[in-house]
């Protein structure tokens, strides 16, 4: 694995161990190394294992450190990843993060990562989140921590914790950009072909993954058709009809075969719909909200601060890219 290794910039320590998710390291990583090629001398990106020893990751792949925990100058940030190496850690690796971890400026966790940060006693107090399908195991055996499974990344002071896997890199592209500005997080997400755009509070589902996949084909194919036609009538009604069931039959086969409700479905999709035009085009508010459904810029403004907690133009000056001059 590539690193940067000069001698000035804050230093970015990344913790390693035996079935570490291999994209909870290379991620960060390459978020925090492409804003030191950018801006030379900002970061000291480094790695570090107990032991100095190398590491075998959760798919297989060896990685070898840079040093040993305990060793080199103290982290300006630090970044646990997750992994299946969470499940049953190395003591010596909680009794380091519960000694060491309150000196770094930052201290960073990627999906289950968390785990290990309030096994370490780091979160208790703390709004964090993690993986969604390990949120309700960390609220359950650390009660002293709000467990949120909701968002991709979350800032708690200087704690910040993020969903699953690629989350990691959209939580460093906004560390990048607290520390640098917003033109060099672009510059690395470009690089990255990735979005500079996710807000923390967006969901770590969108509404075809955070709904199940109906069994049953008219029902599969009307959640796509709704996905593709958000601006339409989309009541129970015209929905059912749609179905070719009754109301009452439809809005009970829907939720039990994708478990959400026809209205919760359509908020999402509708939620999703306008924020994709608003960070992709240059249509109005009044233009968005028409295509997307909610018929009115008022309508539309009361879903994206009820969801987002931010109104559709503040998001649309905060996630739309600048223009490539």
């Amino acid at each position: 694995m590539a690193r940067r290794t000069g001698r000035t910039g804050r230093t970015v320590l990344v913790l390693l161990f035996d079935g570490v998710q291999s994209l909870d390291v290379t991620g960060p990583v390459e978020v925090f190394a492409g804003a030191e090629q950018h801006t030379p001398g900002t970061y000291r990106i480094r790695t570090a294992s107990l032991d100095g020893a190398p590491v075998r990751t959760s798919s297989g792949l060896h990685l070898v450190p840079d040093q040993a925990l305990g060793t080199g100058p103290q982290p300006d940030t630090l970044v646990v990843p997750g992994g299946r190496g969470t499940r049953n850690p190395d003591p010596r690796l909680t009794e380091w993060l519960r000694r060491h971890g309150t000196g770094a400026r930052r201290l960073v966790s990627v999906c289950t990562g968390a785990i290990l940060l309030a096994r370490a006693g780091l979160l208790d107090g703390r709004r964090v989140t993690t993986h969604w399908a390990y949120s309700d195991r960390l609220a359950r055996d650390h009660p002293a921590v709000e467990v949120d499974p909701d968002p991709i990344y979350i800032r708690d002071g200087n704690v910040a914790t993020s969903a699953g896997v690629t989350s990691g890199i959209d939580l460093a592209l906004a560390l990048v950009e607290e520390d640098l500005g917003r033109d060099v997080a672009l510059t690395v997400a470009r690089h990255l072909v990735v979005f500079l755009r996710r807000p923390g509070n967006q969901a770590q589902f969108s509404a075809q993954l955070a709904a199940q996949t109906a069994r049953r084909e008219p029902l599969r194919e009307l959640q796509h058709w709704i996905t593709e036609h958000p601006g339409d009538d989309l009541s129970v009604e015209s929905l059912a009809a749609r179905a070719s069931l009754s109301p009452r039959h439809f809005a009970r086969a829907f939720q039990a075969e994708t478990g959400t409700t026809p209205g919760r479905y359509v908020d999402r999709v509708r939620l999703e719909h306008a924020r994709r035009l608003l960070e992709d085009t240059g249509d109005g508010v009044e233009e968005v909200s028409r295509a997307s459904g909610y018929g009115t810029p008022e309508a539309m403004r009361r879903a994206f601060v009820k969801a987002l907690g931010t109104s559709p133009a503040e998001y649309r000056r905060r996630f739309r890219p600048a223009p490539v001059s």
